[in-house]
């Protein structure tokens, strides 16, 4: 079982910066794939980013490929979305995610964070 805790969303302006993080629980968090997924109103939830168990792949959507950063720190059970310039359209609820699996799928992820609200005004 893991727990995920998503926290740092908030109020940004169009071309600013936010951080999210996301705590998880449990002994074997490093043996997980972890994903950022996205959901705006009225929207499907979309795929952000993933970063396999080791860090060391990562892949990202189109629509935010160059802006936004994944990493994690399994020292402290904790991935990381990095997100600058951001835009309204980056408008939505962030989730955090894990699974031995991951991938760009979210019926790919058996573990989910409650979510964290981002808003960007323009």
């Amino acid at each position: 079982q893991v727990q995920l805790v998503e926290s740092g969303g908030g109020l940004a302006q169009a071309g600013g910066s936010l951080r999210l993080s996301c705590a998880a629980s449990g002994r074997t968090f490093s043996s997980y794939a972890m994903g950022w997924f996205r959901q705006a109103p009225g929207k499907e939830r979309d795929f952000v980013a993933t970063i396999s168990w080791s860090s060391g792949g990562t892949a990202y959507a189109d629509s935010v490929k160059g802006r936004f950063t994944i990493s994690r720190d399994n020292a402290k059970n904790t991935v990381y979305l990095q997100m600058n310039s951001l835009k309204p359209e980056d408008t939505a609820v962030y989730y955090c995610a894990a699974d031995r699996l991951g991938g760009r799928r979210v019926a790919g992820y058996a573990y989910w964070g409650q979510g964290t609200q981002v808003t960007v005004s323009s």
